[in-house]
């Protein structure tokens, strides 16, 4: 009987990733252990306690004309996705403007909780189509459901726990495991199915709000250079496969016929 266990949990654990398993808005399979919904309400909390640090410190939509362009921006581009996947409409759709000067990031958690940070605008001289590419591709993160991939690889290690275990004495006693999980998220790399997920959908949804489909090259040309500098948090996060700039090249002319009929 004692022989047979393992297979008993081999048998039960397939079973749960299989029925675990969801197909995303790209049309490819994932194994998640946390639901879209259980991973937008987490990423609620994860944001407001995100953001709260800053906001304590006066770093939080601290230059309002900033903060304007960063809206409009982001306002085309939720309107695009929202087309693509009508059920993002019922998301509670947020971008803040974090002031940290030489940090080059920026982040979407599950329902279109969104960060940017001044270090990626002023450091990389970004133009408003350079600030869509970057954006667009956050956005698209949530569409293709990462952040519940990622909180389903924090969940499994013991990343969440610590942090979840370091709140317990907090004051408020707000933070879930599922929170201390979506914050986690946004500090793992995605995977390369993911990226490539994210570069595909991006690049359309900010073609289709009416910017510059070339400015994604241009973008990460402007990582690559950046790398070099320090503060490049967004590569840790958002690994750059070498073929990144051949395949944006590659979905240019396609995505110009969107950003010719948004113009």
């Amino acid at each position: 009987m004692m022989k047979n266990l393992p297979k008993i949990f081999i048998s039960l654990f397939l079973i749960t990733l299989i029925s675990a398993c969801a197909t995303n808005l790209a049309g490819r399979r994932q194994v998640i252990l946390v639901s879209e919904d259980s991973a937008i309400d987490a990423s609620k909390q994860a944001y407001i306690t995100t953001l709260d640090a800053y906001d304590k410190k006066g770093q939080l939509d601290k230059d309002p004309a900033m903060v304007k362009r960063v809206n409009q921006i982001t306002a085309k581009l939720i309107k695009q996705a929202m087309i693509l996947r009508p059920a993002s409409q019922n998301w509670e759709w947020s971008v803040k403007v974090i002031d940290e000067p030489e940090t080059i990031n920026a982040w979407c958690m599950a329902g279109g909780k969104m960060a940017i940070y001044t270090g990626l605008i002023n450091k990389l001289s970004a133009t408003d189509d350079e600030i869509a590419q970057v954006m667009g591709h956050e956005i698209s993160h949530a569409l293709a459901n990462h952040t519940a991939e990622r909180m389903s690889v924090a969940m499994a290690s013991d990343m969440a726990v610590k942090l979840y275990n370091s709140t317990i004495g907090d004051a408020t006693g707000t933070t879930s495991l599922a929170s201390a999980a979506a914050q986690v998220a946004i500090t793992l790399p995605n995977s390369r199915a993911s990226e490539s997920e994210a570069d595909e959908i991006g690049i359309e949804i900010a073609a289709k709000a009416g910017y510059n489909p070339n400015a994604a090259v241009t973008l990460w040309q402007k990582m690559a250079q950046a790398s070099g500098s320090g503060g490049l948090e967004f590569l840790s996060t958002h690994p750059a496969p070498g073929n990144r700039e051949k395949a944006l090249n590659n979905l240019i002319p396609k995505m110009m016929k969107f950003y010719q009929a948004a113009r």
